[in-house]
């Protein structure tokens, strides 16, 4: 929305001023700049039309359909007809030259028009009649032209100038109802590209609505004085170009977004081939090591429940880097705790209490380090608290963010255990709580159970 009001803004300003002094707009006469201006335009307009293919293959809407086509339009229009007249036509005669481009420009712009107006309905059509309909369309302009290029009429004073031409009077009436057909498509395509925007995530749409805004405006330029049909540099050729310059950021923002796109999906087939290999590999072997460990509790009952903590705490370990490597990018912070914390609780027979704020949320690093806190945390107080009952609480307060958990364990000696060369659980959390950034504190006395609380 503000850049299509910016410029529809830029529009007025320059309009207001080309038609209050035209003074100040000179133009500049050198077909060789026109030529240059033709070919950088046209070459832009291939490039989003080729963008608008590939969207087309992927997602078969309508709307990136007659995008392509139209900016094929445009291209062709741009250089194609004008090499092809300049090559075989009359040049600098106001007729053939003047009409071929122009027809074609008017139906390529035509069907942007309709592309703004078919958000979201699908298509079915076949690759090469995509490409093949706005080729077809050109060539039959062309064709028709040239058969009755004696019989047009002179669309354009060769003679005249931009300082000539202060009305309509320099240009053909088909040549001016033609620019108010582009300039009323361009208005509606603007406005509906831009409301587009607003509802979903796409950069081709979003900047499509300021560029068709500009190319209006360079269609009311073009109504004082036609520059595009003749040798002129005017203030529309700057308009035009300012449609495809904004093209252009938009295909390239898009082509970016896409391979930021597929680098992530890449990582994230990656993550699942780990998570499965970590499933199908390490967990099972650490679970048959368990069930072996628990065949010696009669030879070594103290060494057995030993290895079986061990294998308990490896598993725990391993699932967790399973649920982490397959579990979605953007996952809801209480969704992320509720889900650890009752796998833990249900594994050691634990009644699990919650009172999260589903509103809170957190960047994938820090959800990471909560989730590792919380799954601590909990763990400890069944296998060394022998905690009945974990309450979790994650929401907000005066003093900011906050994660708790309470348990009604044995409880211990916080600088006996601190000091222990056990209590590696405990620095585990620390570092993870200063990493976020933020805070660890850890509340417990022996018989009191433990509270666990993380700000950040």
């Amino acid at each position: 929305m503000t850049g299509t009001l910016a410029a529809a803004g830029l529009g007025v300003v320059v309009t207001a001023s080309l038609l209050m002094f035209p003074e100040l707009f000179s133009g500049y006469r050198s077909r060789s700049a026109h030529l240059v201006i033709e070919t950088a335009d046209a070459s832009v307009a291939l490039l989003a039309a080729y963008l608008a293919y590939g969207r087309l293959l992927r997602h078969r809407r309508r709307q990136d359909l007659l995008l392509m086509q139209g900016l094929v339009l445009l291209a062709v229009a741009g250089l194609a007809l004008t090499v092809l007249v300049g090559l075989f036509g009359h040049a600098d005669s106001g007729r053939l030259e003047v009409w071929l481009p122009f027809a074609t420009r008017v139906i390529g712009v035509l069907m942007i028009a309709g592309a703004a107006l078919q958000s979201g309905r699908k298509v079915r059509i076949a690759r090469r009649l995509a490409i093949a309909v706005p080729l077809g369309i050109a060539g039959v302009v062309a064709a028709v032209l040239w058969w009755q290029q004696e019989r047009l009429p002179l669309a354009l004073d060769p003679g005249s100038t931009p300082q000539d031409a202060t009305s309509f009077t320099a240009a053909h009436p088909v040549l001016v109802a033609g620019q108010l057909l582009a300039l009323a498509c361009f208005l509606l395509a603007s406005v509906a590209f831009t409301a587009q925007a607003t509802k979903r995530s796409d950069e081709v749409v979003r900047w499509l609505g300021p560029a068709c805004m500009l190319a209006a405006f360079a269609r009311v330029s073009y109504l004082v004085y036609p520059s595009v049909y003749s040798n002129w540099v005017y203030a529309g050729d700057a308009f035009r170009s300012g449609f495809y310059l904004l093209l252009l950021v938009g295909a390239s923002r898009e082509i970016r977004q896409y391979w930021t796109a597929q680098a992530e999906s890449a990582v994230v087939e990656d993550r699942r081939r780990l998570a499965r290999e970590l499933h199908d590999g390490v967990i099972q072997e650490v679970g048959y090591i368990r069930a072996e460990s628990a065949g010696l509790r009669g030879a070594a009952p103290e060494r057995a429940e030993r290895i079986i903590a061990a294998c308990d705490r490896a598993l725990d370990e391993a699932r967790q880097a399973v649920e982490v490597l397959g579990a979605p990018g953007n996952e809801p912070l209480g969704f992320a705790l509720h889900r650890a914390a009752r796998q833990v609780a249900e594994r050691y027979d634990v009644m699990l209490e919650l009172d999260v704020d589903d509103a809170l949320t957190a960047e994938p690093d820090e959800r990471h380090a909560l989730v590792r806190i919380a799954r601590e945390a909990v763990s400890n107080a069944a296998r060394h608290g022998k905690a009945s009952r974990v309450r979790i609480v994650l929401g907000r307060d005066e003093a900011g963010r906050r994660l708790v958990v309470e348990d009604d364990g044995a409880g211990f000696d916080l600088d006996t255990v601190t000091t222990s060369p056990t209590g590696f659980g405990l620095i585990s959390m620390r570092e993870r709580a200063r990493g976020l950034p933020g805070e660890l504190h850890i509340s417990s006395a022996p018989g009191s159970g433990t509270a666990v609380t993380v700000r950040w």
